[in-house]
């Protein structure tokens, strides 16, 4: 996150909420000072009561003159923070941290890279706003010997114009500025993210030297494949069996398959659960031991089953398809 995109984004907001209610201000400290005016003009009063109503009419200026900048700067504030971190809210930073106490830690803070950019980028700002400011002033000055003979309205119009001329100008050289500085925080946060070489290695070395940890990935990889080859059954044409030991369920759709594809094949606990899904699914289940065991051994999972089986496999398919009433060709 950039604070100075936030910096920026409050800055606009509230000079802009200034620029639209001038109009409004002034008049509401016109009709303040009137009541002061004309307060000051009564006759004798007991000073407490003179200074509870003077009191309440001011709070009530500031309220109605105050009140707006203030809700449009923290509304701009919140909404520049939550469109950089995407409304991600945290109470990390609250966290208490006692490596922040450590001087060593904060020695190695005042003179990294990120110390240094935040120096460069804070000079450049200061080059910036006092060059901008000089220009404005010296022009003002320039201008200043006209107003001798000018009426004060226009010299207080022509005022408000040369300082929000100025602050535009701040605001547009500080947006770029705060532009550059996002994208630095961003290429920062992603570098920071990143594990050196040396963190890499370790991390490669310590999962590919823990047994545990390899037979879980194994184990998980496995349970895996064992569910994705489960739900395939149900797409299943026919599933051959031989009583308990073993399991193969075939597929063949002439309009698309060249031959019997295998979309699942287990044994003993993985078989009764391939036997279990063709069953709840109305899929033929054959029981074929010869079959069965060499279709097991010798097909492999989601590809073509064996040549040599093609004839054995085609008696089972034309069996199943009649029983089916379906017209299919067997190749």
């Amino acid at each position: 996150m950039s604070r100075d995109a936030v910096a920026v984004a409050t800055l606009l907001g509230t000079f802009l909420t200034l620029w639209l209610l001038t109009g409004a201000f002034a008049e509401q400290l016109a009709g303040f000072m009137a009541l002061c005016v004309a307060i000051a003009g009564q006759e004798a009063r007991e000073v407490s009561s003179v200074l509870e109503e003077v009191s309440v009419q001011a709070i009530a200026l500031l309220g109605r003159t105050v009140g707006p900048v203030v809700a449009v700067a923290i509304l701009c504030a919140v909404a520049a923070t939550f469109a950089q971190t995407r409304f991600l809210v945290t109470t990390e930073p609250l966290k208490p941290k006692f490596s922040r106490l450590n001087p060593l830690e904060g020695f190695k803070r005042l003179f990294s890279l990120r110390s240094l950019v935040e120096t460069l980028k804070n000079l450049i700002k200061i080059i910036i706003l006092m060059t901008i400011i000089f220009l404005s002033v010296r022009d003002m000055f320039l201008e200043s010997s006209n107003y001798l003979y000018t009426d004060l309205p226009v010299i207080c119009a022509h005022l408000v114009e040369v300082t929000a001329g100025m602050v535009m100008r701040i605001a547009i050289a500080f947006v770029a500025v705060a532009v550059m500085d996002f994208f630095y925080q961003w290429w920062e946060f992603e570098r920071g993210m990143k594990m050196t070489k040396q963190e890499v290695k370790e991390e490669f070395k310590q999962m590919e030297g823990d047994p545990q940890v390899k037979g879980k990935i194994k184990e998980i990889q496995r349970r895996r494949a064992q569910q994705r080859m489960m739900q395939q059954v149900p797409g299943a044409d026919v599933v051959i069996r031989n009583p308990t030991h073993f399991a193969v369920a075939l597929r063949y759709k002439p309009d698309k398959d060249d031959a019997p594809i295998v979309l699942a094949k287990g044994q003993d606990n993985v078989a009764m659960r391939i036997v279990q899904i063709a069953e709840d699914h109305k899929i033929a289940v054959i029981e074929n031991v010869p079959l069965a065991r060499a279709l097991y051994a010798q097909a492999e999972l989601n590809q073509f089953i064996p040549p040599d089986l093609y004839g054995p496999v085609a008696e089972v398919l034309v069996y199943i398809f009649k029983l089916n009433g379906k017209k299919q060709i067997v190749k």
